[in-house]
C-alpha cells in the first residue's frame, strides 16, 4: 500500500513498478545490511541484461563492499546486478561501469553529424578481456542510463 503522493509517481510513470520492488526488498534486507538505512535509491532501470542501480553520490562503494548483497539481489530478480552513482562526472560512471577493468584512456569523438561518441580503450592483457558480449551489454547500459554513445577497444 502507498501513499498518495507514492502512488502518483507510479501512475505518472516517474518511478517503475521494478523500482517499488527493489525499494521493499533493499528495505526488508536493512536488518541485515546496516549501512542500507543510509543509502539513497535515486533509480532502477534494466538494461543490457543488468538491473542497474542508480544510487546516491559515495553509496555505490557501500555496496560494492559487500559483494554478497548485490549476489542476493541479483538471485532475486534473476539479473547481474550493476550499482552506478548519479551526479558524478562522465569519468567515474565509466569508472563503475568498467569495474574490474583498468582505463587506459577516456576520449570524446566529435563526429561530422555534430554528435559526440565517447572512446574508452581498456588495457587488454591476459584473460581479464570482458566478452563481445559483456561489452555490448555495457555499452547499452551507458546508452541507457547517460545516453552516451561509447566505443570500447582494448590496449595492447
Amino acid at each position: 500500500m502507498l501513499c498518495n503522493k507514492c502512488q502518483a509517481k507510479v501512475q505518472s510513470g516517474e518511478v517503475s513498478d521494478q523500482y517499488i520492488e527493489v525499494a521493499k526488498l533493499l528495505l526488508e534486507m536493512e536488518n541485515q545490511y546496516q549501512f542500507l538505512q543510509k543509502v539513497r535509491l535515486d533509480n532502477v532501470l534494466e538494461a543490457g541484461g543488468f538491473l542497474v542501480l542508480i544510487v546516491g553520490k559515495g553509496d555505490a562503494a557501500k555496496f560494492n563492499a559487500d559483494p554478497k548483497l548485490i549476489r542476493d539481489l541479483g538471485d532475486q530478480f534473476n539479473k547481474r546486478v550493476l550499482v552506478i552513482e548519479s551526479g558524478v562526472k562522465d569519468r567515474q560512471f565509466l569508472e563503475d561501469l568498467f569495474a574490474n577493468q583498468h582505463i587506459v584512456t577516456i576520449n570524446i569523438i566529435w563526429l561530422p553529424d555534430g554528435s559526440t561518441e565517447t572512446r574508452v580503450v581498456l588495457q587488454g592483457r591476459g584473460n581479464r578481456r570482458l566478452s563481445k558480449k559483456r561489452l555490448q551489454a555495457l555499452v547499452n547500459v551507458a546508452k541507457t542510463v547517460r545516453n552516451m554513445d561509447l566505443r570500447v577497444e582494448y590496449a595492447y
